[in-house]
Protein backbone atom coordinates (compact mmCIF):
# COMPACT_ATOMS: atom_id res chain seq x y z
CA UNK A 1 0.00 0.00 0.00
CA UNK A 2 1.43 3.39 -0.98
CA UNK A 3 0.75 6.19 1.48
CA UNK A 4 1.01 9.92 0.81
CA UNK A 5 1.77 12.06 3.86
CA UNK A 6 0.37 15.60 3.79
CA UNK A 7 1.58 18.05 6.42
CA UNK A 8 -0.96 20.89 6.61
CA UNK A 9 0.20 24.34 7.70
CA UNK A 10 -1.65 27.60 7.09
CA UNK A 11 0.18 30.88 7.59
CA UNK A 12 -2.57 32.52 9.63
CA UNK A 13 -3.30 31.46 13.21
CA UNK A 14 -5.48 33.44 15.58
CA UNK A 15 -4.66 31.42 18.69
CA UNK A 16 -0.87 31.56 18.36
CA UNK A 17 0.53 33.88 15.66
CA UNK A 18 3.25 32.24 13.55
CA UNK A 19 2.49 28.93 15.28
CA UNK A 20 3.85 26.53 12.67
CA UNK A 21 7.31 28.10 12.56
CA UNK A 22 7.54 29.05 16.24
CA UNK A 23 10.08 27.09 18.29
CA UNK A 24 8.78 24.31 20.54
CA UNK A 25 11.50 22.66 22.58
CA UNK A 26 14.09 24.42 20.42
CA UNK A 27 12.67 23.20 17.10
CA UNK A 28 10.07 24.80 14.78
CA UNK A 29 6.65 23.31 15.55
CA UNK A 30 6.29 21.94 12.03
CA UNK A 31 9.67 20.17 12.27
CA UNK A 32 8.46 17.80 15.01
CA UNK A 33 5.82 16.41 12.66
CA UNK A 34 8.08 16.28 9.58
CA UNK A 35 10.83 14.48 11.49
CA UNK A 36 8.44 11.88 12.95
CA UNK A 37 6.91 11.32 9.51
CA UNK A 38 10.33 10.83 7.88
CA UNK A 39 11.43 8.48 10.66
CA UNK A 40 8.25 6.37 10.40
CA UNK A 41 9.36 5.12 6.98
CA UNK A 42 5.77 4.55 5.80
CA UNK A 43 5.37 7.36 3.30
CA UNK A 44 5.83 6.91 -0.40
CA UNK A 45 5.92 10.72 -0.56
CA UNK A 46 5.77 13.36 2.17
CA UNK A 47 4.53 16.79 1.13
CA UNK A 48 3.62 20.10 2.74
CA UNK A 49 0.41 21.96 1.86
CA UNK A 50 0.94 25.58 2.91
CA UNK A 51 0.60 29.20 1.87
CA UNK A 52 3.50 30.14 4.20
CA UNK A 53 6.95 30.65 2.59
CA UNK A 54 8.76 30.34 5.94
CA UNK A 55 7.10 26.98 6.69
CA UNK A 56 7.90 25.84 3.13
CA UNK A 57 11.60 26.69 3.60
CA UNK A 58 11.76 24.77 6.91
CA UNK A 59 10.05 21.76 5.29
CA UNK A 60 12.36 21.68 2.26
CA UNK A 61 15.41 21.89 4.51
CA UNK A 62 14.17 18.76 6.33
CA UNK A 63 13.57 16.78 3.15
CA UNK A 64 9.81 17.31 2.89
CA UNK A 65 8.53 18.13 -0.60
CA UNK A 66 6.67 21.37 -1.31
CA UNK A 67 5.28 20.58 -4.78
CA UNK A 68 2.87 23.56 -4.79
CA UNK A 69 1.85 26.55 -2.68
CA UNK A 70 -1.69 26.31 -1.37
CA UNK A 71 -4.11 28.85 -2.91
CA UNK A 72 -5.35 31.56 -0.53
CA UNK A 73 -8.95 30.41 -0.96
CA UNK A 74 -7.93 27.13 0.73
CA UNK A 75 -5.97 28.76 3.55
CA UNK A 76 -8.66 30.60 5.46
CA UNK A 77 -9.59 30.16 9.12
CA UNK A 78 -12.69 28.21 8.24
CA UNK A 79 -11.32 26.07 5.40
CA UNK A 80 -12.12 22.41 6.16
CA UNK A 81 -9.57 19.66 5.50
CA UNK A 82 -11.60 17.95 2.77
CA UNK A 83 -11.02 20.51 -0.04
CA UNK A 84 -7.39 20.91 1.06
CA UNK A 85 -6.86 17.15 0.63
CA UNK A 86 -8.77 17.05 -2.66
CA UNK A 87 -6.55 19.88 -3.93
CA UNK A 88 -3.34 18.10 -2.88
CA UNK A 89 -4.37 14.74 -4.36
CA UNK A 90 -5.69 16.29 -7.61
CA UNK A 91 -2.55 18.40 -8.06
CA UNK A 92 -0.28 15.35 -7.70
CA UNK A 93 -2.59 13.27 -9.89
CA UNK A 94 -2.10 15.79 -12.70
CA UNK A 95 1.63 15.05 -12.39
CA UNK A 96 0.87 11.34 -12.71
CA UNK A 97 1.13 10.44 -9.02
CA UNK A 98 -1.54 8.57 -7.09
CA UNK A 99 -1.26 6.86 -3.68
CA UNK A 100 -3.54 4.19 -2.18
CA UNK A 101 -4.00 6.13 1.05
CA UNK A 102 -3.37 9.59 2.46
CA UNK A 103 -2.44 10.66 5.99
CA UNK A 104 -3.07 14.19 7.22
CA UNK A 105 -0.30 15.27 9.58
CA UNK A 106 -1.21 18.40 11.52
CA UNK A 107 1.76 20.24 13.06
CA UNK A 108 -0.46 20.96 16.09
CA UNK A 109 0.20 17.36 17.28
CA UNK A 110 3.97 17.60 17.85
CA UNK A 111 4.25 14.60 20.20
CA UNK A 112 2.94 12.07 17.66
CA UNK A 113 5.65 9.39 17.33
CA UNK A 114 7.00 7.51 14.29
CA UNK A 115 5.58 4.29 15.74
CA UNK A 116 2.12 5.87 16.10
CA UNK A 117 2.20 6.63 12.37
CA UNK A 118 3.37 3.10 11.51
CA UNK A 119 0.77 1.44 13.69
CA UNK A 120 -2.04 3.53 12.21
CA UNK A 121 -1.06 2.36 8.71
CA UNK A 122 -0.91 -1.25 9.96
CA UNK A 123 -4.39 -0.80 11.45
CA UNK A 124 -5.84 0.42 8.14
CA UNK A 125 -4.45 -2.66 6.39
CA UNK A 126 -5.43 -5.11 9.14
CA UNK A 127 -9.02 -3.88 9.53
CA UNK A 128 -9.77 -3.19 5.89
CA UNK A 129 -11.52 0.01 7.09
CA UNK A 130 -11.83 3.08 4.88
CA UNK A 131 -10.04 5.25 7.42
CA UNK A 132 -8.20 5.45 10.74
CA UNK A 133 -8.41 8.30 13.25
CA UNK A 134 -6.35 8.70 16.39
CA UNK A 135 -8.29 9.00 19.62
CA UNK A 136 -7.51 9.97 23.20
CA UNK A 137 -9.62 8.81 26.14
CA UNK A 138 -12.05 11.40 27.50
CA UNK A 139 -11.70 11.85 31.29
CA UNK A 140 -14.54 10.00 33.07
CA UNK A 141 -15.85 13.25 34.53
CA UNK A 142 -16.48 14.53 30.97
CA UNK A 143 -17.96 11.31 29.62
CA UNK A 144 -20.94 12.29 27.41
CA UNK A 145 -23.20 9.90 29.36
CA UNK A 146 -22.52 12.01 32.47
CA UNK A 147 -22.65 15.53 30.95
CA UNK A 148 -25.68 17.81 30.78
CA UNK A 149 -27.12 20.33 28.35
CA UNK A 150 -28.53 23.62 29.60
CA UNK A 151 -31.66 25.03 27.94
CA UNK A 152 -32.58 28.66 27.28
CA UNK A 153 -34.30 28.82 30.66
CA UNK A 154 -31.13 27.63 32.44
CA UNK A 155 -32.45 24.13 33.22
CA UNK A 156 -30.16 21.11 32.95
CA UNK A 157 -31.03 17.73 31.44
CA UNK A 158 -28.77 14.81 30.53
CA UNK A 159 -26.89 15.62 27.34
CA UNK A 160 -27.31 12.35 25.47
CA UNK A 161 -30.97 11.51 26.05
CA UNK A 162 -32.51 14.63 27.61
CA UNK A 163 -33.50 12.67 30.74
CA UNK A 164 -33.73 14.31 34.21
CA UNK A 165 -30.41 14.83 35.97
CA UNK A 166 -31.42 12.28 38.65
CA UNK A 167 -30.79 9.57 36.02
CA UNK A 168 -27.12 10.54 35.74
CA UNK A 169 -24.88 7.48 36.24
CA UNK A 170 -22.97 8.00 39.47
CA UNK A 171 -20.29 5.34 39.05
CA UNK A 172 -17.85 5.62 36.19
CA UNK A 173 -17.99 1.83 35.80
CA UNK A 174 -21.60 2.23 34.62
CA UNK A 175 -20.70 4.11 31.44
CA UNK A 176 -18.71 2.95 28.40
CA UNK A 177 -15.33 4.62 27.85
CA UNK A 178 -15.56 7.64 25.56
CA UNK A 179 -12.87 8.72 23.15
CA UNK A 180 -12.14 12.08 21.52
CA UNK A 181 -10.69 12.40 18.02
CA UNK A 182 -7.44 14.14 18.90
CA UNK A 183 -6.30 15.33 15.46
CA UNK A 184 -2.87 13.64 15.50
CA UNK A 185 -3.64 11.12 12.76
CA UNK A 186 -6.22 11.11 9.98
CA UNK A 187 -5.55 8.29 7.51
CA UNK A 188 -7.91 7.40 4.70
CA UNK A 189 -8.03 5.48 1.46
CA UNK A 190 -7.68 7.97 -1.40
CA UNK A 191 -10.89 6.69 -3.03
CA UNK A 192 -13.09 8.21 -0.26
CA UNK A 193 -12.22 11.72 -1.50
CA UNK A 194 -14.08 11.08 -4.74
CA UNK A 195 -16.87 8.82 -3.44
CA UNK A 196 -20.55 9.70 -4.03
CA UNK A 197 -20.39 11.40 -0.62
CA UNK A 198 -16.80 12.68 -0.46
CA UNK A 199 -15.25 12.63 3.02
CA UNK A 200 -12.07 11.92 4.93
CA UNK A 201 -13.62 8.85 6.54
CA UNK A 202 -15.61 6.70 4.11
CA UNK A 203 -18.13 4.35 5.70
CA UNK A 204 -15.92 2.56 8.23
CA UNK A 205 -13.39 4.16 10.54
CA UNK A 206 -10.95 2.35 12.81
CA UNK A 207 -9.81 4.05 16.03
CA UNK A 208 -6.12 4.21 16.82
CA UNK A 209 -5.64 4.81 20.54
CA UNK A 210 -2.99 7.40 21.38
CA UNK A 211 -1.67 6.94 24.91
CA UNK A 212 -1.14 10.21 26.78
CA UNK A 213 0.62 12.53 26.33
CA UNK A 214 1.27 11.75 22.64
CA UNK A 215 -2.12 12.98 21.42
CA UNK A 216 -1.71 16.53 22.78
CA UNK A 217 -3.23 19.00 20.32
CA UNK A 218 -2.04 22.62 20.41
CA UNK A 219 -4.88 25.09 20.02
CA UNK A 220 -3.84 27.91 22.34
CA UNK A 221 -0.97 29.06 24.54
CA UNK A 222 -2.04 26.85 27.45
CA UNK A 223 -1.79 23.82 25.16
CA UNK A 224 1.60 25.07 23.95
CA UNK A 225 2.91 25.20 27.51
CA UNK A 226 1.50 21.73 28.20
CA UNK A 227 3.33 20.43 25.11
CA UNK A 228 6.58 22.11 26.24
CA UNK A 229 6.26 20.43 29.65
CA UNK A 230 5.45 17.05 28.12
CA UNK A 231 8.42 17.27 25.73
CA UNK A 232 10.73 18.18 28.60
CA UNK A 233 9.37 15.30 30.70
CA UNK A 234 9.78 12.81 27.85
CA UNK A 235 13.29 14.15 27.28
CA UNK A 236 15.64 11.76 25.58
CA UNK A 237 12.99 9.02 25.58
CA UNK A 238 11.06 10.93 22.93
CA UNK A 239 11.79 10.07 19.33
CA UNK A 240 12.12 13.71 18.27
Amino acid sequence: MTVLGVVTARAGSKGIPGKNTRLLGGKPLIAHTIDAAQESGVFDRLILSTDDEEAAAIARARGCEVPFMRPGALARDDTPHLPVMQHAVDTLRHEGYDADAVMILQPTSPLRRPEDIRRAVDLLEATGADSVVSVTRVPDHYNPMRTVRVDAGGLATMFVDGAPVRTRPVRRQDVPAAWAIDGAIYLFRTAVLSAAQPSLYGDSTAAFVMPPPYGINIDDLDDWQQAERALAALGSNHGH
